[in-house]
């Protein structure tokens, strides 16, 4: 799944769930029960179909985050944020082996996380919809909560 759906669910997380600790963890679980739901992936050894989608990808989850940070109130955007951050840490597999040549996380985890995938080639398009829609609504409601506070 690319990192921008896992963002926009991982906010939603943040609002249910405020505080710091317990949104950092129901955003890590999001993401396990996200990569099981068919979605858009290239499979293993295919570095160079997927690189460049995540690459784009990364920018675009980083602009989600900042956005969607940014349109928290005050009392919700530590939650938000972790809940954001949560969501993104399984897929530091793939980061660290691109960059360094091995996951952060146990082997154990990593065959589980690989194991639950539901990925196809196809999925892209709905994909980038379902994450760009995750996004809007997060903003919009997160926009809603914050005038509610107010």
């Amino acid at each position: 799944m690319i990192i921008s759906s896992h963002v926009g669910a991982g906010a939603f997380v943040g609002m249910a769930v405020p505080r710091l600790g317990p949104a950092l963890a129901a955003g890590f679980l999001s993401h396990l029960v996200m990569d099981a739901l068919p979605h858009w992936g290239t499979g293993p050894g295919t570095e160079s179909e997927w690189l460049p989608i995540a690459r784009k990808d990364g920018v675009a989850g980083l602009a989600a985050m900042a956005l969607l940070t940014a349109a928290a109130p005050a009392d919700r955007r530590i939650g938000v944020f972790a809940g954001m951050v949560g969501a993104c840490l399984p897929d530091t597999d793939k980061v660290g082996r691109y960059f360094v040549g091995s996951s952060p996380w146990p082997a154990r985890f990593d065959r589980f996380h690989e194991a639950i995938q539901n990925e196809a080639r196809h999925r892209l398009p709905r994909e980038v919809a379902t994450a760009a829609a995750l996004t809007a609504a997060g903003t919009l409601a997160l926009r809603l909560l914050a005038t509610r506070h107010r």
